[in-house]
């Protein structure tokens, strides 16, 4: 009789604790923990709240003592700051959250297709070779696939045709190669060697200085006041196909292009548009920055939008919700279209990151012509809501009907820094 209530309070707390640790996974936990810390949303536009029950949220309006029940939807005018907090029965104070309501920002939706052609910043190292009568200079050196060579002897180097010119000069004379490798520079000594083949000195190395391709307009229009129209594209990094480098930009042009050939995309294959630019030149403005989010520039040649000649408010990236949306393309000669897809993920990001949303293709119209998403339609714009909200970023590889997208805010702050 003594042992048993020794077993009942091990029982009881058992209990407790598998009570404390089974809360933690409950939906109203899960929910509290996606909650940001801080939210931003535009003027007008509305950010679903997904509480289930019994927590509730109340703001405190400016200047106001009284709180106020916001039911499912939050919105608010431009300019305002306010506070959520997140109560159990409306009683028990869980979580306060910030939100900051911005005045709308409105810029033009892409949707057309652009040429792009870039020039690298030094020239890419893609790989080393051995000479008719030697093994690769470059290799003794220590030079890899993906360094970027800057420097010849104290002198910049641009174009591949500089390179060969220089190691011509020189001879058998040793080079002082400066060398960018990721975030680190480095100083490598090589020996150029005759190659018995062709009688010149060559040191060994396959080297690229620019590259070419055809993507989509994400959006554009007067970012911040007096600094000309810029642009974002892509929505990723145009990168070296052999080494996966991030090419460097030296100099670059975005030109009009023209659709003129589709290969479907099918599981295990992604498919690509096919377009034509290089020949008609028709060059609409620059590239200053290629990064992990796209490229971008300013625009001398700004094109009149054929869907929205008014421009789009955008979307703020808290406000971005799962459902219906569309996206902005060009993947045939009849020119842009809009096409229905579904948001089935949004991921709750505080800092830029990819990966903003996963999307998949609904329109019967896209998935006939090219089978969801293909080579060339990344930078396409989503539209929410009447709002420029992200743009498509990169296709699933097994299911070319789904893909990801990145918040339009990532990429407007990212054309902040050109």
């Amino acid at each position: 009789m003594g042992r048993k209530p020794g077993r009942w309070k091990r029982l009881t707390g058992w209990i407790i604790s598998l009570m404390m640790v089974g809360s933690f996974y409950t939906p109203q936990a899960e929910a509290l923990r996606q909650l940001p810390q801080q939210m931003v949303i535009a003027a007008g536009q509305e950010a679903a709240l997904e509480l289930p029950f019994p927590l509730t949220a109340r703001r405190t309006e400016p200047d106001r003592t009284a709180a106020s029940d916001i039911g499912e939807k939050l919105s608010g005018t431009g300019g305002e700051e306010t506070t959520l907090t997140v109560s159990l029965f409306g009683l028990l104070p869980l979580k306060k959250v910030n939100v900051d309501i911005r005045e709308d920002l409105r810029l033009y939706p892409g949707g057309m297709a652009v040429g792009v052609a870039l020039k690298t910043q030094g020239v890419l190292v893609v790989g080393t070779s051995d000479l008719t009568n030697a093994y690769s200079p470059a290799r003794l050196a220590g030079v890899k696939a993906g360094d970027i060579i800057t420097e010849v002897n104290g002198k910049p180097v641009t174009s591949t045709g500089e390179l060969t010119e220089l190691v011509s000069r020189q001879g058998s004379k040793a080079l002082l190669l400066t060398v960018q490798r990721g975030q680190n520079q480095l100083q490598l000594t090589l020996e150029p060697q005759k190659d018995g083949a062709t009688g010149s000195y060559r040191i060994g190395a396959w080297v690229r200085d620019s590259t070419a391709g055809v993507g989509t307009m994400s959006f554009y229009g007067e970012v911040e006041e007096g600094q000309g129209i810029r642009y974002g594209a892509l929505g990723h990094a145009i990168t070296d196909a052999d080494t996966q480098q991030v090419l460097t930009v030296s100099d670059g042009e975005v030109m009009k292009a023209e659709v003129v050939d589709v290969r479907k995309g099918q599981a295990g294959l992604p498919g690509e548009l096919k377009g034509s630019f290089l020949q008609e030149h028709a060059v609409m403005g620059n590239i200053r920055l290629n990064n992990q989010y796209g490229i971008y520039g300013v625009l001398q040649d700004v094109p009149e939008h054929p869907l929205y000649p008014e421009g789009l408010p955008i979307g703020r990236k808290d406000a971005v919700h799962t459902g219906k949306a569309t996206i902005l393309c060009t993947v045939d000669t009849s020119g842009m279209k809009e096409y229905e897809i579904e948001i089935v993920e949004v991921a709750r990001q505080s800092e830029p990151a990819q990966r903003s949303m996963i999307l998949r293709v609904t329109d019967e119209r896209l998935l006939q012509k090219t089978g969801g998403i293909v080579q060339g339609m990344s930078g396409s714009p989503i539209l929410q809501d009447g709002r420029i909200i992200g743009a498509v970023t990169h296709v699933f590889v097994n299911d070319p009907t789904m893909g990801y997208g990145l918040f339009v805010e990532w990429m407007i702050g990212e054309s902040g820094k050109i």
